[in-house]
């Protein structure tokens, strides 16, 4: 399967008048068309830093960062990028909010509409498109963010602590309800979070990244021995434990 990103031996620092502070060290890896990678390391490590780089609001020291064989700087394609919090306007209804990047992106067209329109539908926002984001319960609000972000067609989402602000239970909803529309939509995504059974029951494999700067210490596939799976179903897998185990162990470890 065709890598959509590539990180080939990127490396990147931080300058400021009292010094550099090393962020990345000589990463490399890649993610395949319709893959869901998350990636886990210790708090501070860079791992923010990583979708930074890889949406091209930072630039590389040294390395290349490419999407479908184009440098990051290069490329036309559109990248989507939900972070921790939903960054709804209360000012706008539920629906303005979602048109948002389309209005910025003057693509208020028919075809993208339609698309909105049966996203909206799809995923259970219908009934609430004029409301502001204040009525919406926080797994809603996550759910417009994210259909405000498909709305512009991205090839990759990056997804930074989507769930951080939730509370656990809804959390867990969220996580299934995120991961379905994803995989729904055949979307490619990169996940980052510090949450290690968010981690495997979410994704195709996960990255595991040493302390500050960071580099990558273990790629770990996660293979689940279930059927129709789910975040929920996942952390029911006879495999689930030594997996969190193992990179329970990784993080812990020096390095």
């Amino acid at each position: 399967m065709q890598p959509i990103l590539e990180f080939k031996n990127v490396s990147m620092a931080y300058h400021s008048m009292d010094g550099e502070i090393p962020a990345v060290s000589n990463i490399s890896f890649e993610v395949s068309e319709g893959e869901f990678v998350a990636i886990v390391g210790p708090s501070g490590c860079g791992k923010s830093t990583i979708l930074n780089l890889i949406s091209g609001l930072l630039k590389p020291e040294s390395g290349e960062i490419l999407i479908k064989d184009s440098l990051i700087q290069d490329t036309t394609l559109p990248i989507g990028y939900m972070l921790q919090k939903d960054h709804l306007f209360e000012w706008r209804s539920v629906y303005r909010n979602i048109l948002l990047g389309l209005e910025i992106k003057k693509r208020l067209e028919p075809e993208p509409l339609e698309k909105v329109e049966r996203l909206i539908t799809d995923y259970g926002l219908k009934e609430f498109k004029q409301v502001k984001p204040s009525q919406l319960s926080g797994g809603m609000r996550q759910r417009a963010a994210l259909i405000r972000t498909l709305a512009l067609e991205p090839e990759l989402l990056l997804l930074d602590e989507p769930f951080s602000a939730l509370d656990y239970q809804t959390r867990l909803n969220v996580s299934d309800d995120i991961y379905n529309i994803i995989k729904k939509e055949n979307k490619t995504a990169v996940l980052v979070t510090h949450d290690i059974s968010e981690a495997i029951s979410i994704a195709d494999r996960v990255i595991v990244l040493t302390r500050s700067p960071a580099s990558i210490k273990k790629t770990i596939p996660i293979q689940l021995n279930i059927t129709d799976r789910t975040p929920m179903k996942s952390r029911n897998a006879p495999e689930f434990k030594n997996l969190f185990n193992e990179i329970w162990k990784e993080l812990n470890q020096y390095g």
